[in-house]
């Protein structure tokens, strides 16, 4: 008995050996294996899996963002070992699930408090990114999981308020949360910087964190070394005791516009690797502590308002490989140190206001992406650029570079962009067609010249994009045909261009449309805008690029017709003057329609309301007739209408829908006539609104204070009659720039109340006019400078009332002196009586100033000669008295500025001022003297004539008469009926 106990005692033995050894042989392997052939997977753990599995559907599209997904849980088998599992990591000892990884798993469904993922409590590393969790939010029982090092649930759609329960994970070393819908408190995120003193990577991006104290970031971890808080929301100034940590290597900051920055004057050295601060506020300069990062790689400071020079020191940062400082105010020269970082591949410095010459940039051999476009860099562009043989995009457009451009050496060029506001002159190179990768091509707007023909082209089969556009002393022969020396005879050439998505050759002075086109059948955009084109659109045209072409412009020919517009995805088609002629032709489709200055008669068809995507339709300056369509109540996303310049006759319909998209309304020169449409006060939106030399009848409409956005007013020559009341409330008309009432029959004072609310006039430009980015075609005209001017389309600069040719009474308000952006004033041809306010002196931007034929009485204030820009001043017709002020301006008008009245005197008319600044008194004449004495001796006079000869008292008394008749008949006209004089006016024709 005892034998055999030691006999099952040593058999016992080896096999605890024997396992024990084979225990040792699965520690050999890693302790996260999930390839394991021991049956290591804990019962539970199992069972939580498939349930998860369950809960959740599987779709490719809820992980459409992975470059490569797959469903993972698809190999989870019931009854298997889930530590063979895609996805699943077990411990080798316990068999506890402590690893998942499901990112890019095509999961889709919603995750519950009571999921089972809440019962593997082991868990030590978990990824669910990339896939749609419908969602949800982020449970409380995540803070279950206490060993958990590493969470990342981004791009998979939860939803809602981050839990403050993250802040017991205090064992965390990363966690990613971003690109979800999620929004993090104050106190729960003051509580994570606090517990995870182990935290090395805090990534949450398009988290919201707009309600945080940017100070609770201070106490981050000492351990942290990435950091990535883009778009986020972020307010207030960033503590810049964080770019100080130790280990540190990336941060992003980006797109945070309510966040402040000022980075460290001195003593920054760190391993920081990236800086990325796009889109924030910097506060200062890019200081020369910058160069002090030795181990920086990227750079970004895209759109920050930083100011100032680039630092030199930036020339130490040898490591860099990425600098983009786009968008900012950077000024001066690019430092030459530049040119001492070997490894960089990036520089973008675009849109900012850098001057002087380019640095050679020859040592830099890694240079791949080199953009300088829209700075005022000046001389020729360096040779050294031509030579670096791995630049593949080169734009320096919109500069000031002068002279020839060299030869390129290589050809490693794919986008080469030199057009805009520069002046490059000479021959294009012949290396350029030689640039086999080159997609992108912009040589417009620049002074090269000689001839390019098209089958120079033939090499860049890659050519995707390319523009012409504007280069005045470049001929460009589009023929095709080239001679075959074989066979000793012209042939076409075929798909010079295979690739060809957008061509532009505006202003290049062609005759016909180029050929080769027609093998375009896959264009998107086409420009041939401003050339000599004549005739018809040749047939073979309507083919080109049918499924696809989306931009056509033709605009600036002389195209007399086209037979139709079949092209299918067109959005934008700009056909402005031509000759065409006949009815207006109807697209298969489009978005902005320009088709003004035409010949084009007829009524406008109802199928252009079919275009309910429709955002801008310009028939202007055509010969349109009938009444306006109703329909286009029914176009929601139209900006901008513009139909003026024809004979659209009838009222204006009741078609403004509540919720109208209108911006712009140009409705000028018809034939409308009735009261305006009373539904016109629906167009929030609405900033121009132009219904002059129409035959509308009706009050002033006071009923569009409520118009927050309008900018431009416009009733001029209608028959709009009464008086204006004034708006009690502030904010009517607050944004008015342009206000325009001439010629109508408006009565009464002038609307003081008004011009105080008229808050746009009394500030500069620093905004350009919301309407402008719809690209206003539509002319806005005044009377400048006695001509007929018509404003540019950027007309925000012309700030002017115009309230001439009415029955205005009363005096000018004292408020008038407030709008100190005034750039015009004409209150001319009205019953305007009292004093000049000297407040009008305050109108520092005036440069013209019409007050004529009114009942201005008193003296010209001297407070007008400082208003510096004054070209144009117009006092005449008035009851002006004393001395005309000298100095400023006012020494450069003549005597029509101040003719008719009889009470001025001094330079520059005839009649001196006397001491007392008064017309000095001479004898009565003739002309002067009152009923009781001239005239009764006069009759005398005649009396005697008979005496001593009939012939000679009749002779003597009508010359006499006839000077007294015209004497009083001047006196009428310069102080009779002013309502007299205006209708006589108008009868002649008189009305502007």
């Amino acid at each position: 008995m005892v034998i055999l106990r030691g006999h099952y005692s040593r058999i016992l033995y080896f096999l605890l050996l024997f396992l024990s050894l084979k225990f040792c042989s699965s520690l050999s392997s890693p302790s996260f294996s999930t390839n394991t052939s021991l049956q290591l997977c804990s019962y539970y753990d199992r069972l939580a899996l498939i349930e998860f599995k369950n809960n959740f559907s599987q779709n490719s599209d809820a992980s459409s963002e992975c470059p490569t997904s797959y469903p993972k849980t698809k190999s989870w088998k019931e009854g298997g070992d889930c530590c063979s599992w895609d996805g699943v990591t077990c411990d080798t000892v316990t068999g506890r699930v402590i690893g998942l990884d499901l990112n890019c798993s095509w999961l889709q469904g919603s995750l519950y408090a009571n999921n089972s993922l809440f019962r593997l409590s082991h868990l030590q590393k978990l990824n669910l990114a990339y896939n749609d969790f419908n969602n949800s939010e982020i449970s409380p029982k995540f803070g279950q999981f206490k060993s958990l090092t590493d969470l990342d649930i981004s791009n998979s759609m939860f939803f809602g308020e981050v839990p403050s329960e993250i802040s017991h994970l205090s064992n965390l070393i990363s966690l990613d949360i971003s690109s979800n819908r999620l929004r993090f408190e104050d106190l729960p995120l003051q509580r994570l910087v606090q517990n995870c003193s182990l935290l090395k990577q805090l990534f949450l991006e398009v988290v919201d964190l707009s309600s945080i104290d940017t100070n609770s970031l201070m106490n981050l971890s000492s351990s942290l070394t990435d950091l990535r808080l883009n778009r986020c929301r972020l307010q207030g100034m960033f503590p810049s005791s964080i770019l100080y940590l130790l280990h540190l290597r990336i941060v992003d900051l980006s797109d945070n516009e309510g966040l402040n920055i000022r980075l460290p004057d001195s003593n920054w050295s760190s391993p920081l690797e990236e800086l990325h601060f796009d889109h924030v506020s910097f506060t200062g300069e890019l200081p020369e502590s910058i160069g002090d990062l030795i181990s920086l790689k990227q750079l970004s400071l895209q759109s920050s308002n930083l100011t100032g020079s680039i630092p030199a020191s930036i020339g130490n940062l040898l490591q860099l490989t990425h600098l983009q400082g786009d968008g900012n105010n950077f000024n001066g020269k690019i430092p030459s140190s530049l040119t001492n970082l070997s490894q960089l591949q990036v520089l973008s410095l675009e849109n900012n206001k850098l001057v002087g010459p380019v640095p050679n940039f020859s040592n830099p051999s890694k240079l791949v992406h080199l953009d300088l476009q829209s700075n005022l860099l000046s001389g020729t562009i360096p040779s050294g650029l031509f030579n670096l043989p791995s630049l593949r995009s080169l734009d320096l457009s919109e500069n000031q570079f002068t002279g020839p451009i060299n030869e390129f050496q290589s050809q490693s060029l794919e986008r080469l962009v030199l057009g805009g506001s520069n002046k490059l002159n000479g021959c294009v190179p012949s290396s350029i067609f030689n640039l086999v990768n080159l997609a992108v091509l912009d040589l417009s707007s620049n002074s090269f010249s000689g001839t390019l023909d098209v089958v120079m082209f033939s090499k860049l089969q890659h050519l995707h994009y390319l523009n012409l556009s504007d280069s005045s002393n470049l001929s460009f022969n589009n023929t095709v045909v080239h001679l075959d020396k074989k066979k000793k005879k012209n042939t076409v050439v075929h798909h010079i261009f295979p690739n060809l998505r957008r061509l532009y050759l505006a202003s290049c002075n062609l005759t016909e449309f180029p050929y080769f086109i027609r093998d375009l059948k896959d264009l998107y955009h086409l420009d041939l805008s401003n050339n000599r084109l004549f005739g018809q659109i040749p047939e073979w045209m309507l083919e080109v690029g049918i499924d696809t072409l989306g931009f056509l412009n033709l605009g600036n020919n002389y195209l007399t017709g086209i037979k139709e517009l079949p092209w299918k995805s067109l959005w934008f088609l700009d056909l402005h003057s031509n000759l065409l002629q006949g009815l207006l032709p109807i697209p298969v489709k489009v978005d902005i329609y320009l088709i003004s200055n035409n010949n084009l008669t007829g009524e406008i068809p109802s199928l252009i309301c079919n275009f309910t995507s429709l955002v801008d339709l310009d028939l202007s300056n055509n010969s349109f007739s009938g009444t306006i369509p109703t329909c286009f109540g029914s176009l929601s996303s139209l900006n901008v209408l513009n139909l003026q310049k024809n004979t659209f006759s009838g009222r204006i319909p009741e078609f403004f829908d509540e919720g109208s998209a209108l911006v712009s309304l140009n409705l000028n020169d018809n034939q409308l006539e009735g009261p305006l449409p009373r539904s016109l006060a629906n167009c929030k939106m609405l900033g121009l609104l132009d219904l002059g030399n129409n035959r509308i009848n009706d009050t002033f409409p006071h009923w569009l204070k409520n118009l927050t956005q309008l900018q431009v007013l416009v009733l001029k020559s209608n028959h709009f009659h009464g008086s204006i009341q004034d708006c009690k409330d502030s904010h009517c008309f607050s944004k008015l720039q342009i206000f325009d009432i001439s010629n109508n029959e408006f009565s009464g004072p002038l609307p003081a109340k008004y011009f105080e609310n008229m808050q746009a006039t009394m500030k500069t430009d620093g905004e350009v006019m919301r309407v402008i980015v719809y690209s206003f075609q539509d002319p806005i005209f005044v009377v400048m400078k006695r001509q007929k001017y018509q404003l540019p389309r950027i007309i925000v600069t012309f700030k002017f009332i115009d309230f001439s040719n009415n029955m205005f009474r009363g005096e000018i308000p004292d408020v008038i002196g407030k709008l100190t952006y005034l750039k015009g004033l004409n209150f001319s041809h009205n019953n305007i009586g009292g004093d000049i306010p000297s407040s009008l002196g305050n109108l520092r931007n005036l440069e013209w100033l019409d007050l004529s034929s009114n009942r201005l009485t008193g003296n010209i204030p001297r407070q007008l000669t400082s208003i510096a820009f004054l070209s144009l001043l117009n006092l005449s017709q008035n009851e002006l008295v004393g001395p005309i002020p000298s100095g400023g301006q006012f020494n450069t008008f003549d005597n029509s500025s101040y003719e008719e009245n009889l009470g001025l005197c001094g330079s520059p008319l005839s009649m001196a001022c006397d001491n007392s600044g008064e017309i000095p008194q001479s004898p009565p004449s003739l002309q002067e003297e009152d009923d009781s004495g001239s005239w009764f001796d006069w009759k005398i006079c005649i009396m005697m004539g008979y005496s001593s000869g009939l012939v000679m008292g009749l002779s003597v008394g009508y010359i006499v008469f006839s000077g007294t008749q015209q004497w009083l008949e001047r006196m009428v006209e310069r102080y009779g009926s002013r309502k007299v004089k205006r209708s006589t006016q108008r009868q002649r024709g008189g009305r502007n």
